[in-house]
């Protein structure tokens, strides 16, 4: 079962790919500065995927406004996320979930991800959204067992106000 508004956020440590190279970012570390919307994806260079980072980087002040900070999450390693980012120009800090501990903590994890197109890939997670206040209290969640399925940022926005 998927962590559910009202829930704590389970904290997490993750790497994620800066200028000057890889860096952990911690989830509580994030929540002394600002609320956080969490944004789980399959896999980076994926159509869907691409769409729904461009769309948040170009939108990103929407999210800021509203005092959050946005991040996004793939089981991919740090080094497919950077080289996706660049190429695509998405903005948000993307952390690598490879061992896909954090899914799993989330209850997110795809048992196999899209076994009718061959993709035997177990653990990626499903795409989701997650707002959590300062206090580690999830505001909203949002889990997509269709991987085509994007969260309502009307919705997201919404919890962060």
């Amino acid at each position: 079962m998927s962590i559910q508004a009202g829930d704590t956020a389970p904290d997490f440590t993750l790497v994620t790919m800066t200028e000057t190279g890889p860096e952990l970012f911690t989830l509580t570390d994030a929540l002394k500065e600002s609320k956080v919307v969490l944004l789980f994806v399959p896999m980076a260079f994926t159509s869907v995927c691409t769409d729904q980072f461009c769309d948040v980087s170009q939108g990103l002040s929407a999210y800021t406004d509203l005092g959050a900070k946005v991040i996004g999450i793939s089981g991919d390693s740090p080094f497919a996320q950077s080289a996706w980012a660049a190429k695509e120009g998405i903005s948000i800090p993307l952390l690598s979930d490879y061992e896909h501990k954090v899914s799993d903590a989330y209850g997110i994890s795809y048992e196999q991800f899209l076994p009718a197109k061959n993709l035997i890939m177990g653990g990626v997670p499903k795409r989701s959204a997650f707002v959590i206040d300062q206090d580690g209290k999830v505001l909203y969640a949002e889990v997509n067992d269709n991987p085509g399925d994007l969260p309502d940022s009307d919705k997201v926005k919404a919890a962060l106000s």
